[in-house]
């Protein structure tokens, strides 16, 4: 019997949150500030959802998951540099992110960009040097390349950034959804069976569900932010209105933004039903829409 979902987050934080603590520099050594810097970001909490994905992926096409632990550990650093990047005063300008004063407000802005270079780097030197098979390595970096810059992460939020104060259309929204979100949690996915030795069908069905998941994740955070307290939330609500940001919320309302995220959701839930054991991953899908932070 699969863990519930709640239970399988908490193990897999764990599990990634020690071996955070090994790959990240030590406190006080090489460039202390910056050491100090990347762990006061990556370690300040966060459900760590996109490892969690990883390994539920790789579980799902039968790996074990300390095959993709590098990996896993490299999605979230990729994810926290882009927050330290997007909290900074050119961006979205945020005091606050998990719950406590943003890098740039704790370290300053040269070194709040600066740790986010880092992590970056460092995440590719995880798959690519602890990564044990060459060829898995390869694939697995090109993945996450592909996921986190022009085509992916990086080029949505280029593309969220012209958005704002446009009026609201549908496949633009989509679009950039696909690519600012989305795209890492795809890789999540499909890295997670790519390491775990997915079959090329089964990485199809990940790629599938990870895109379906990621759209939905990004409309349920976008309702989270109208709807929530910075005490859930761990950062400022009523950012993406006060920027005059395009979402689904301002699009179409609450109601029906939520709606649509539940469709994305059996969307992706449809998908797994191509993988032999999908049961972490049908519960992760759910915990995502049917979360309050």
């Amino acid at each position: 019997m699969s863990p519930s979902p709640d239970t399988f987050l908490r193990e897999a934080k764990h599990l990634v949150d020690e071996a955070l603590d090994r790959y990240l520099p030590a406190e006080g050594t090489g460039a202390p500030q910056l050491a100090d810097a990347m762990r006061y970001s990556v370690m300040a909490g966060g459900k760590r959802i996109r490892p969690a994905l990883a390994l539920a992926a790789c579980i799902a096409v039968g790996g074990e998951d300390e095959a993709v632990l590098p990996y896993a550990c490299a999605l979230e650093l990729i994810h926290t540099y882009s927050l330290i990047h997007d909290d900074l005063p050119a961006m979205d300008d945020d005091d606050l992110r998990r719950g406590r004063p943003t890098s740039h407000k704790a370290f300053g802005e040269a070194m709040a960009i600066l740790a986010g270079d880092a992590l970056h780097t460092l995440a590719f030197e995880l798959v690519l040097a602890r990564t044990a098979d060459g060829n898995v390595a390869r694939r697995l970096g090109a993945t996450l390349a592909e996921a986190a810059g022009f085509a992916g992460m990086v080029g949505g939020q280029v593309e969220d950034i012209d958005a704002g104060g446009v009026v609201p259309d549908v496949e633009r929204l989509q679009g950039i959804h696909e690519r600012k979100t989305a795209a890492l949690i795809r890789a999540a996915a499909v890295g997670g069976g790519i390491a775990g030795g997915a079959e090329d069908e089964q990485v199809v069905a990940l790629s599938e569900f990870g895109m379906a998941l990621g759209l939905a994740f990004q409309i349920t955070d976008d309702v989270l932010d109208e709807t929530g307290t910075a005490e859930a939330l761990g950062k400022t609500p009523g950012k993406d209105r006060e920027a005059d940001k395009m979402t689904y919320v301002a699009l179409e309302g609450i109601d029906a933004a939520r709606a649509r995220a539940t469709r994305e959701r059996d969307r992706a839930l449809a998908a797994l039903e191509r993988l032999p054991s999908p049961e972490l991953l049908v519960g992760l899908a759910k915990f995502v829409t049917d979360r309050d932070r």
